[in-house]
């Protein structure tokens, strides 16, 4: 018997005062009973029970540990009890990773909502424009680009596939001229992002009747974060390259003005992804029903000027 089983014993006959009552409460013989407490004994040297024909009573030790047991063996029964409550209700902790550009996605639509519906899921959100290993790094699930998730993960689609716009402020078109060709390009001002981790700056992708071609135009100013280059554009500092989920408030009040709309491409969906032995997790289950909410409800598909 394992040192559970034998504190259960001991506890049946402890608690009965009969080595009969716990055979039966445990569903063994008494004479597997009577070995359960002589080998308890045994290994700890010390006489826990007596025992006569008529009774069975207590040592001075048998009452000390049965004062201690007791109450131990009672909170480990209740932790137990309570993992059912994981097994239903959707509660405890979830990690999730995104890149800085898409992180508000996060903040100001699927955490608020699971917050609403569930408001013993907890989180922490963690912004990294790298490729994160979730089971290494300890997520439970991510959101990135379709093309960036590894094929053993389960994703589950967000978005459309994703526009970009090439965008500064009016002034600044007013200033320099408005580019004709994608070329124009390499001499205008360019804001450009910059990967926080490799410290490489991604070439814009522009269309051309070949196929997509990668534009490397010099960087006046460069961040490793989107917000900022809107900013910047916002400012009239040079061109940015961004997505217009980010940036389609802006276009519309006419803060960000478009240029070379028909030669920016598309770009993957977004996609909320995460290891399959995960998915039966209550916790997991409701992230995934309130992701699929907001993609049945085109949450995500923003188009400027659409």
């Amino acid at each position: 018997m394992s040192s559970l089983d034998l504190i259960r014993l001991f506890l049946a006959v402890a608690e009965g005062r009969s080595f009969t009552q716990a055979a039966r409460r445990l569903n063994i013989t008494p004479t597997a009973v009577s070995k359960g407490v002589r080998a308890l004994e045994k290994k700890h040297g010390v006489q826990l029970l007596v025992r006569t024909t008529r009774s069975v009573s207590l040592t001075e030790a048998g009452t000390a540990l049965l004062g201690v047991l007791k109450p131990a063996v009672s909170q480990i029964e209740q932790a137990f009890s309570e993992l059912a409550h994981y097994q239903t209700r959707p509660s405890g902790h979830l990690r999730i990773t995104a890149p800085r550009s898409f992180g508000f996605l996060l903040a100001r639509l699927l955490v608020p909502r699971m917050r609403a519906a569930y408001p013993e899921v907890s989180f922490d959100l963690s912004l990294d424009d790298g490729l994160v290993d979730l089971v290494a790094s300890g997520y439970d699930a991510g959101i990135r680009l379709g093309q960036a998730i590894a094929q053993d993960m389960v994703a589950i689609r967000l978005s459309r596939p994703l526009s970009w716009s090439l965008v500064s402020a009016p002034a600044y078109f007013q200033r320099e001229g408005i580019p004709a060709h994608p070329q124009d390009l390499l001499r205008h001002r360019t804001l450009r992002y910059r990967f926080s981790t490799s410290g490489l700056l991604p070439p814009w992708r522009m269309r051309s009747p070949e196929g997509d071609v990668l534009l490397d135009a010099k960087a006046a100013l460069t961040a490793d974060d989107t917000q900022m280059l809107a900013e910047w554009a916002r400012q009239g500092l040079g061109i940015a390259y961004l997505p217009d989920l980010e940036i389609a408030d802006d276009v519309r009040s006419g803060r960000l003005q478009r240029v070379l709309e028909q030669d920016v491409p598309d770009t993957s969906a977004l996609f909320l992804y995460f290891p399959v032995r995960t998915q039966n997790q209550p916790k997991m289950r409701a992230l995934i029903e309130q992701a699929n909410r907001l993609a049945e409800e085109g949450a995500l598909d923003i188009r400027c000027g659409g």
